[in-house]
């Protein structure tokens, strides 16, 4: 049996990174994977847990068919080992940190994947963007640009979580919403939620 991929995304700042630790324990407790990113920043910045390395190394890497997703945005290059097609392939689930600009190429590959949208308050990402010290104003506010022009653009279709309607999924390009302004541990026990519904009604 095939395993899911779950597509985690978020505007930079959501706070993908926290959601990510915090689940992380529950999630492996039942099976699921999580792939590390490859990214073209250096091991020192602050943040997930990714492995950095050159833009010449990315291309490197790229070249030989070292990942199974990849993609550039806010400047650096973002890639997906190729393990996770492995993993996949042996029936587990696998939770990967995405892209909502490649979510439909990460579709083409990855027909049934889930896709898991992170969203918090402009003024709260503004605050967590500024907090964490990794751009300068100029960026943040371009941060937040791209995040409202990404919303607007979008076809997303959300599908709603457990008490807030009908859960039944619509088609291919549904995805789950998830709203993190609030506390930490209630985001992690509603995307806990929301696999266990979305399995059962795969």
């Amino acid at each position: 049996m095939q395993g899911r991929l779950i597509y985690l995304m978020g505007p930079s700042g959501s706070g993908k990174d926290s959601l990510l630790q915090a689940a992380r324990a529950p999630l492996e407790a039942h099976g699921c994977r999580f792939a590390r990113r490859v990214i073209t920043r250096s091991a020192e910045s602050v943040g997930e847990d990714a492995l950095g390395v050159t833009p010449a190394e990315f291309e490197r890497l790229e070249g030989e068919g070292a990942f199974a997703l990849s993609w550039r945005a806010n400047g650096l290059a973002y890639g997906i080992p190729r393990e996770i097609d492995d993993w996949l392939s042996a029936g587990q689930d696998v939770l990967i940190n995405g892209s909502r600009g490649h979510l439909e190429a990460a579709r083409h590959r990855y027909p049934q994947l889930l896709a898991v949208l992170l969203q918090v308050d402009e003024e709260v990402l503004r605050q967590r963007l500024l907090a964490r010290g990794r751009e300068t104003p100029e960026q943040i506010e371009q941060r937040l640009a791209r995040s409202r022009e990404l919303q607007v653009g979008s076809a997303l279709s959300p599908l709603p979580l457990a008490g807030e309607g009908p859960g039944e999924r619509a088609g291919q390009a549904d995805t789950v919403i998830l709203d993190n302004s609030g506390p930490l541990q209630q985001t992690v026990t509603r995307l806990l939620q929301l696999l266990d519904e979305t399995r059962q009604c795969a």
